[in-house]
């Protein structure tokens, strides 16, 4: 999933759940399940077989996203700190596997490999539809509570 709706749902769970470290856990564990959704997701192919030099468009592509995430999270809530440190927290996740391309680490691997699994729909037929129809949802609602 492209990480703007990552990035809204860890800010809406930080901002609605009073108890902090609760909050960061749950923004955090959000991004597995919302990975299991089904979604688009752009070429990151480059940076994937450690192609640097050809990397940089995926890299101002994933800058764009998070900016994007990171801009509507500013105008829409209340408390940026918080709602951006829940946002932090919903893409650590896809962090950890940039991680583990650049360093060989057992952990790291083990996570990146737990990542494939959980995509559930990534190697099945799903209409264009519902690629975008859930990201759009999952946005809609993020962004309702963020409001709240």
């Amino acid at each position: 999933m492209v990480l703007t709706p990552h990035l809204l749902v860890g800010a809406a769970i930080a901002t609605n759940i009073k108890f902090l470290p609760l909050a960061l856990v749950l923004a955090f564990l959000s991004h597995y399940f919302l990975d299991f959704f089904p979604h688009l997701e752009y070429s990151i192919e480059n940076i994937q077989e450690k192609r640097w030099k050809k990397s940089l468009p995926e890299f101002l592509k994933v800058f764009l996203d998070i900016s994007t995430g990171a801009f509507l999270i500013f105008i829409i809530s209340k408390n940026f700190f918080l709602a951006g440190t829940g946002g932090f927290f919903a893409i650590l996740p896809d962090g950890l596997v940039l991680l583990g391309l650049i360093f060989s680490n057992k952990l790291l691997t083990l996570h990146d490999t737990f990542m494939k699994r959980i995509h559930f729909f990534k190697d099945r037929k799903i209409s264009l539809f519902w690629e975008i129809l859930c990201p759009s949802l999952i946005i809609a609602v993020a962004i309702y509570f963020l409001m709240g």
